[in-house]
């Protein structure tokens, strides 16, 4: 089974999707890629105050609209939690985890800006879903030119997965990225691939990566 856990496809909630014909669009380019399952991880963060309810009626109109036109796929319900004052401890201390799998949670950083995070100590707060019988995972680390390779190597010690772009090996985000998830790749350190799924530039660059003759991996 090809599953991708990492999209932010539900229309008109983050920096995803703008509309439900847009959200449609890439569920029907991914399922042709061979996709049987998505979960849909739209961001929490201080711009994207998403909730459960707010993610929950989304969800269930694009669940509606699919099937409506018959394509049929096996749409998951997540989020990708950013280390945030303004959200994540209320969500961690309020249990409004919504689990990957049963057992994943999408933990990110702040992209450039490493103070967005506060007083967060990463290490602490992965350690906290650790000891809830968790798994974090922590998504694109080729992205976060911030995170020392040390560090990276740290948080894999600790129990943390890793999962990066098929963009960034597709070239979205520019050369030093893609050499970055290569090189984690090539050390062993990379646990999971998975789109990020956008928007129709994403569905074009790893739509012409996988003519090059690449492959999705399995989870």
């Amino acid at each position: 089974m090809k599953i991708d856990f990492h999209s932010h496809i539900l229309p008109g909630i983050d920096d995803g999707a703008r509309t439900l014909e847009e959200s449609v669009e890439l569920v029907t380019e991914m399922a042709g890629w061979g996709f049987d399952r998505i979960t849909c991880t739209p961001h929490i963060t201080r711009k994207f105050r998403n909730t459960t309810e707010v993610i929950r009626e989304k969800f269930d109109i694009l669940c509606n609209t699919l099937a409506d036109k018959g394509l049929k796929i096996d749409l998951r319900m997540s989020a990708e939690y950013r280390l945030n004052p303004e959200t994540w401890p209320e969500i961690l201390e309020k249990g409004l985890l919504m689990l990957i799998e049963d057992k994943y949670i999408l933990m990110e950083f702040p992209i450039n800006d490493p103070s967005e995070m506060g007083y967060l100590k990463p290490m602490e707060e992965f350690g906290k879903v650790i000891s809830m019988g968790l798994t974090p995972i922590l998504p694109h680390p080729e992205r976060y030119f911030h995170l020392s390779h040390d560090m990276l190597l740290r948080y894999v010690d600790a129990g943390v997965k890793i999962q990066s772009n098929y963009g960034s090996l597709a070239g979205i985000y520019g050369e030093a990225v893609r050499e970055r998830a290569r090189m984690y790749i090539d050390e062993g350190i990379v646990s999971f691939l998975a789109t990020d799924m956008h928007n129709m530039l994403y569905i074009n660059a790893i739509s012409a990566w996988l003519q090059e003759g690449n492959r999705l991996w399995e989870m």
